[in-house]
């Protein structure tokens, strides 16, 4: 798989969310559900979600955490065919994830279980964002920030597809905070809607605030 891509083209980017049997992807950790959800200039213009069936067991406690039992994987297409169509709808968008380096582990692990030579993308993380940029809110939390911003939760939370619709509902909000930030700061508003610079978002999630831009 290639190196990742310092640029993501355009305003374009995909909230993904993975429902899955456990903490990580090694470990026979496997992927159960993909939700995607596809942003153009601000707006939601798609959204995708699918159960993936792989054949690892799913343990209790994740059943009673996302009700996604092995009966309802039975008849669900299997991980690599789900995994080529979320690459298709995704693809030169920059990846958007609550807690990504959980998403991300699972997106290139899945990939590569799939022979899939879609490159690395750049993966934002709305989990520190949001504490970089809302450190108002009591907790970061997925839960607790549709709770501090008004997101209605559209479908059961830890379910893939309802998780991603919040979280792209979160983002939505933090970009415009971050586009408050930067006119503040003496930049204009276009150097947050240019080609992103996946330097940029790093040094957005981890470096000071006047090193941002």
């Amino acid at each position: 798989m290639s190196k990742s891509r310092t640029k993501a083209q355009g305003t374009r980017f995909a909230v993904v969310d993975f429902e899955t049997t456990g903490a990580g992807p090694g470990d026979r950790g496997r992927a159960t559900e993909i939700g995607l959800v596809i942003i153009e200039d601000g707006q939601i213009v798609d959204q995708y979600e699918s159960l993936m069936w792989t054949g690892a067991p799913i343990p209790e406690r994740i059943q009673a955490l996302t009700g996604i039992t092995p009966h309802m994987l039975d008849s669900a297409p299997k991980a690599a065919d789900v995994m080529r169509e979320a690459c298709a709808r995704v693809g030169d968008a920059c990846l958007i994830a609550h807690n990504a380096g959980f998403d991300r582990g699972f997106w290139l692990e899945e990939c590569r279980l799939a022979e899939l030579e879609h490159p690395e993308p750049a993966f934002l993380c709305t989990l520190k964002l949001s504490r970089r940029i809302h450190a108002e809110a009591p907790r970061h939390a997925l839960s607790a920030l549709t709770q501090f911003h008004g997101i209605t939760l559209e479908g059961q939370a830890h379910r893939a597809l309802a998780d991603a619709k919040a979280t792209a509902q979160v983002w939505l909000r933090q970009e415009a905070r971050l586009k408050q930030m930067a006119l503040a700061a003496g930049v204009s508003a276009e150097a947050l809607t240019a080609p992103l610079d996946a330097a940029l978002w790093d040094r957005v999630q981890h470096a000071p605030v006047g090193a941002w831009w």
